[in-house]
């Protein structure tokens, strides 16, 4: 089990001091415990977040007697990314504790290799479990998804013999939907028709300059050609 040693905080020294000595600030709690203020080394801290996340259980020793707890919180720096503040979670012995577990795709669909599209609607389930067998996370294995319309459901997920689903059993974790390629229509776009060199269209004012054809007078006839 990964431990974590914590040191007792001074709460004069500011959070930007202990920062600057290599330290990150943090506080522990739980059921039993109240609020105590520590500080953690930042390079070791940060490795052991990196390993466990917030489902693995750690022990934190250096304060009193040794405590089980799950890394509950973590804030970092908006622009560095640089760990500021860590709070734990401790466990009560002997009692179960409820957690949201990370879900693992495993597996090639062969549904999804035929070219169809696999769905992953959930990448968490909740449960309860004792802390002893709590699990970093919980593998999906896809492989089983052959066809169009088949699915993987919460209760279809294995879980550690201490645990009980507490996510809606019949939630859909992952399914396979049909691929339907969309053909575009090209739509033609309409060409205005372009006047002939030197016509006027009907009702336009002639450019001035341009020659005007004159208008046949009434009851007068064109001279035929010998």
């Amino acid at each position: 089990m990964l431990t974590i040693e914590v040191k007792p905080r001074e709460m004069k020294e500011s959070p930007e001091a202990l920062r600057k000595r290599g330290a990150v600030p943090a506080v522990f709690y739980g059921p039993k415990e109240g609020a105590t203020a520590v500080a953690i080394n930042s390079l070791k801290f940060e490795r052991i977040w990196r390993e466990a996340g917030e489902t693995t259980v750690v022990v934190l020793k250096g304060v009193g007697e040794e405590k089980e707890a799950l890394i509950h919180d973590v804030q970092f720096h908006p622009v560095t990314s640089s760990i500021l503040h860590a709070d734990f979670y401790v466990l009560e012995k002997g009692k179960k504790i409820t957690i949201k577990v990370p879900l693992v795709f495993t597996g090639l669909a062969p549904a999804e290799k035929a070219g169809h599209i696999l769905v992953k609607a959930l990448h968490e389930i909740e449960i309860e479990v004792a802390p002893a067998e709590l699990p970093h996370n919980l593998p999906v294995d896809v492989s089983l998804l052959a066809n169009v319309g088949d699915h993987i459901t919460a209760s279809q997920i294995p879980l550690p013999p201490s645990a009980k689903l507490i996510t809606n059993a019949k939630d859909i974790v992952a399914s396979v939907t049909e691929f339907k390629e969309v053909k575009e229509e090209v739509v033609a776009e309409a060409v205005p028709a372009t006047p002939a060199e030197g016509a006027v269209a009907e009702g336009a004012t002639p450019a001035p300059g341009a020659p005007v054809k004159p208008e046949a007078k009434a009851g007068e006839k064109k001279e035929k050609k010998a």
